[in-house]
């Protein structure tokens, strides 16, 4: 490989990993404890189920930031990877971006670098990358997951069934690419940080839609 070669691949892995960062970055943007302060609210981590996400805010009693944090958890995920579509179509940017730029703002929702790395659970995350992804690919995870409330009202059921069956439509929609693999790892995650509430629906003292338990 020559000069020009090597530092083509420099160039690459070098916009990879800044592409890598900045998603990390945004997705370390924790809505449910910026909404909170916002709203002079209680820390999300210090009721309820101690879950920063849109479910436990509502808890408080104010629908208007239970609304924004689920608006700006789904809206981070959905921007992170737009962008970086966007950068990849205009600017060549590696294609990898995309799969890598899903996955890096996922874990920085899970895991918050802004927040002692105390994150939520990646419902409302997960469903914005995949609207970002594919309209009809998160459209499909969407509707999965409304059945399910439909019919058991239970959310943590209904996002683990569409986490679960996430990687399906994936592969259906876009076929076996790295998005497919991108996918996979995505809800592999979620379904491990809903492992109180899977334990909770096997011995059935998860609460439904409307209760006390949950989220």
């Amino acid at each position: 490989m020559g000069y020009n070669g090597l530092t083509g691949l420099g160039v690459h892995w070098a916009a990879l990993c800044g592409i890598v960062i900045a998603a990390y970055l945004v997705g370390s943007l924790s809505f449910a404890v910026i909404v909170s302060r916002a709203f002079r609210l209680p820390d999300p981590h210090s009721y309820g189920s101690g879950n920063p996400g849109a479910t436990n805010v509502l808890r408080t009693g104010r629908k208007a930031a239970a609304a924004l944090t689920l608006l700006g958890d789904a809206g981070k995920g959905y921007f992170a990877v737009a962008i970086v579509q966007a950068a990849v179509v205009r600017y060549g940017a590696p294609p990898e971006a995309v799969p890598a730029a899903a996955l890096s703002v996922f874990i920085g929702h899970l895991w918050p670098v802004f927040f002692r790395f105390k994150g939520g659970k990646g419902v409302a995350t997960a469903a914005g990358i995949l609207l970002a992804l594919n309209a009809w690919l998160g459209a499909a995870v969407l509707a999965t997951w409304l059945a399910v409330v439909l019919v058991f009202r239970i959310s943590s059921l209904a996002a683990v069934v569409s986490a679960a069956l996430a990687p399906l439509w994936c592969v259906l929609i876009l076929a076996a690419d790295q998005m497919a693999g991108a996918v996979l790892v995505i809800s592999a995650l979620l379904v491990y940080r809903h492992q109180a509430n899977i334990r909770r629906l096997v011995s059935g003292e998860e609460g439904r839609i409307g209760g006390s338990r949950g989220a």
